[in-house]
């Protein structure tokens, strides 16, 4: 019956959201585009979009990252019932990570703003020794502590794409000045390869648990289940997040060249 009110519910706040974009949103024409710019065909979009080199490494960083990220949301739960003893908490520690990830995007909004959106990227980093912690002892307040650090940590993995996204359209607009509509090819692409990495995440999870004998309904676990979650939770996570930060680091468009690039769209303007 909860998850039936549940379900509910989400669907009402679905039809409220398409509601609201369908009435509040209208769509116009670029007043300052091209009188020979002309709509690009999906499938040459996607192409030349697979070839931009920022929007390749962006989307293969926070692919990994985000796979990340889905990884200890979807184990969390079990990780606290079953290898941490934390069974009364883990609602307290959701509430925990969901609550600072809420409270410092404000923060983290402020420090790209001032530093850059490539060194923002360092709070995406926070999440390797919290998990760290997380799976290492069994301290509650040391559990507390890294539950609001990885909620640090996921709100600049979910505040830090959507912020650098626009600035890979532009440095393509830029690129490719009589083309137009390229911006939903993007933002499309880039929707598919997150829900990519959410199927990954899954994928990865439910392997794992079924390969060392993970049973649902039974009140204790076996040391084979126990481990492959802490791993799940603590290493696989922390080795993804530094792979997706290395590819990061060769993204090319710094603070200097999005100013540039945007001095040059409204000097083409």
């Amino acid at each position: 019956k909860v998850y039936m009110i549940a379900a509910g519910a989400i669907g009402g706040v679905y039809l409220i959201g398409i509601f609201i974009l369908f009435l509040g949103v209208k769509e116009k024409d670029d007043p300052y585009a091209l009188n020979s710019d002309r709509a690009i065909p999906f499938c040459k979009g996607l192409g030349l979009t697979m070839k931009h080199g920022p929007y390749v490494k962006l989307t293969a960083s926070f692919l990994l990252i985000s796979t990340a990220v889905q990884l200890e949301q979807n184990n969390f739960v079990l990780f606290c019932i079953h290898a941490a003893n934390l069974r009364s908490h883990f609602q307290y520690l959701v509430v925990t990570i969901l609550v600072s990830a809420a409270v410092s995007i404000p923060f983290w909004q402020k420090f790209l703003q001032r530093f850059g959106k490539k060194p923002a990227a360092v709070g995406i980093l926070l999440l390797v020794p919290s998990v760290i912690v997380l799976v290492s002892t069994t301290d509650l307040i040391m559990a507390y502590c890294a539950a609001f650090i990885s909620g640090l940590s996921i709100a600049t993995s979910l505040l830090l794409p959507w912020s650098m996204l626009p600035d890979v359209v532009d440095n393509f607009r830029l690129q490719n000045p009589h083309g137009k509509g390229h911006e939903t090819i993007f933002y499309s692409s880039y929707v598919f390869f997150t829900k990519m990495s959410a199927g990954i995440g899954l994928g990865i999870s439910a392997a794992g648990l079924e390969f060392t004998g993970y049973k649902p309904r039974i009140c204790r676990q076996s040391n084979d289940v126990i481990t492959t979650l802490k791993i799940l939770i603590g290493v696989v996570p922390a080795v993804l997040i530094i792979v997706g930060l290395f590819i990061l680091y060769f993204y090319p468009i710094t603070e200097e060249s999005r100013k540039e690039t945007k001095h040059a769209l409204e000097m083409l303007r």
